[in-house]
């Protein structure tokens, strides 16, 4: 691990301030990802900001009807909170299927949306990568596919997104609060904060040099069934190969693209009548990859989900 400096922050705007203000800067939350990032030598940032202990951590009920929940608070007490069990089951059901009870114990709702991608090559420092080295080549295009995305991809990049939580936070129709270094409290929804590669993969979200998550905001909940479903390669401590988020009319699909994927033709294909394999179809019709398998994969989970059978 290369040297770097270290405060504490005292106030969401100073921590916003300060990062904008120093090159190589890192906000520091639970360090879940960060750490290990740093370790491997794959984030290299020359300061880093602990955000940790500002108070961030409450979950609390809105005007709306809805529930805020704090960047600082834990996985494990956002997936705990009783109003989150029963009333937003599907984000209960993808945080713990995220990881395990020590890393769900230390990890924070805000730093889970900040998740860098799992993709192998993006780990392997003696690979190409344009994520870690703008314009160094995609070493997944052409390699070992099966974890690759099959949607939104570009020849820039092909990897996924790690994040279960962020899957059910984008069929909930979840927005993010944000404090930027001129002080100033922004709103965008959850849909909207990450990008997809395009020409750019290392940009991976909307968020501004400095701009610090504060918390992210519930709307009331849907009407219908919610749940949260994961194909993975073993039962834990595993990336999803392919996850759905269903709340209410809403669906989103996970480990498919560099972000959630709001699976809006599935929801119109459904709004017009059409039984559940043809609304996967409506979505996947398009996609592509490497890994053909994961499209038939994808078909047939939305069809189960949106069925309310068990996988087929």
């Amino acid at each position: 691990m290369r040297p770097f400096t270290y405060e504490r922050a005292e106030s969401p705007a100073g921590a916003a301030k300060a990062a904008a203000e120093t090159p190589g800067a890192r906000f520091l939350a639970g360090g879940t990802n960060l750490l290990d990032l740093m370790k491997l030598e794959i984030e290299r940032p020359g300061h880093l900001i602990d955000v940790s202990r500002l108070p961030m951590t409450a979950i609390e009920a809105t005007p709306e009807g809805g529930l805020r929940i704090g960047a600082m608070a834990t996985n494990t007490a956002a997936a705990a909170d009783p109003r989150v069990r029963t009333r937003y089951p599907v984000l209960t059901q993808a945080i713990l299927a995220g990881a395990s009870p020590q890393l769900r114990n230390k990890a924070t709702v805000g730093g889970n949306l900040l998740q860098r991608t799992r993709c192998p090559y993006f780990y392997d420092p003696a690979k190409p990568c344009n994520k870690r080295d703008p314009g160094a080549g995609c070493s997944a295009i052409g390699g070992v596919s099966h974890a690759n995305a099959i949607l939104g991809a570009s020849e820039a990049c092909v990897a996924t997104h790690p994040s279960d939580m962020a899957v059910a936070l984008s069929a909930l129709e979840a927005s993010v609060e944000t404090m930027t270094p001129s002080g100033e409290a922004r709103s965008r929804r959850l849909d909207d904060l990450h990008r997809l590669p395009g020409g750019a993969p290392h940009v991976e979200t909307d968020l501004a040099p400095g701009e610090l998550i504060t918390a992210v905001v519930l709307p009331p909940p849907p009407e219908g069934r919610q749940e949260y479903r994961k194909v993975r390669e073993r039962a834990s401590y595993a990336h999803g190969m392919f996850t759905v988020a269903l709340a209410g009319p809403n669906l989103a699909l996970g480990a498919v693209a560099m972000k959630p994927w709001r699976a809006r033709k599935v929801e119109a294909a459904r709004a017009a009548g059409a039984d559940p394999a043809e609304a996967a179809e409506a979505e996947l019709a398009h996609a592509e990859g490497g890994n053909r398998f994961k499209i038939t994969l994808a078909r047939r989970v939305v069809a189960a989900v949106l069925e309310g059978t068990p996988y087929r």
